[in-house]
């Protein structure tokens, strides 16, 4: 059987030949405030009491997007997993309905089979909570069953957006550089055992038929209603944010 690192391999085993040069997806929807990526340290003690640090994103990008973001991102359409076409604007209460946008990599990757699997595991307290969990991957509708039947995840909380129109609006990050070389997808080390469980039910037939997709970054956003809340771009692929952070972010919003 394959190891897990032989399985990344394997994943992103398309020639650089075959990708486009463009190295990221900005969008028309940013503010021109030049937003830094600030990394801060925290410490943290073992039982022994010995520290390490743990290097985590700082703050939320929400500032960098113009106020009608959710207007925006509302008209966008995506496909349910069964190959509705449905709009952004109607998968929450556009009014007070609280609700958290994860957009996953591409449907073949093990980053967003492990994302997968953890917003499933983290649904029942969101739900307590009031909070809609929403997945977003990069794919067809065929390619996104794929996943939700082999991992399981539930198929009315999944959606595809083939043509990554979510992804250009958001300005989630694009490219080689993102996708191989970025030094903050080491965090990926400190959960292979999350990864490897993710993996039981793998397959690469999930991966899209466009192969330049598999170079697209996610990325998780936080709304009320249209407001946007918190926004957060994953920096290179397993850069995830924390699922604690989003649901603290979450219940300082309560739903009216």
């Amino acid at each position: 059987m394959a190891t897990v690192s032989s399985q990344i391999l394997l994943c992103c085993s398309t020639p650089k030949s075959k990708f486009p040069t463009i190295n990221s997806s900005p969008s028309r929807f940013l503010t021109p405030t030049k937003v830094t990526y600030k990394p801060t340290k925290l410490m943290t003690f073992n039982s022994k009491g010995n520290f390490r640090f743990i290097t985590r994103a700082s703050s939320s990008l929400a500032n960098e997007f113009t106020a009608n973001i959710g207007d925006v991102l509302g008209d966008v359409s995506v496909f349910t997993a069964a190959g509705q076409r449905v709009f952004f604007k109607d998968l929450w209460d556009q009014k007070e309905g609280i609700a958290v946008v994860a957009l996953l990599r591409h449907f073949g990757c093990f980053c967003s089979w492990e994302l997968a699997s953890t917003l499933k595991e983290a649904m029942p307290k969101f739900d307590s909570a009031g909070v809609k969990l929403i997945a977003v991957g990069v794919g067809t509708p065929d390619k996104a069953r794929i996943l939700a039947e082999r991992l399981p995840f539930p198929m009315d909380c999944l959606y595809a957006d083939p043509d990554r129109k979510a992804y250009d609006v958001l300005g989630l990050y694009y490219g080689l550089g993102r996708t191989f070389f970025n030094p903050a997808s080491a965090k990926l080390l400190s959960r292979l055992d999350k990864l490897q469980k993710a993996m039981e039910n793998y397959t690469m037939q999930a991966t899209p038929d466009d192969k330049s997709s598999v170079l697209q970054q996610g990325g998780m956003f936080v709304f009320k209603g249209k407001e946007l809340l918190y926004a957060r771009k994953d920096e290179g692929t397993g850069d995830h944010a924390s699922l604690d952070d989003i649901f603290d972010i979450c219940c300082k919003s309560p739903v009216a």
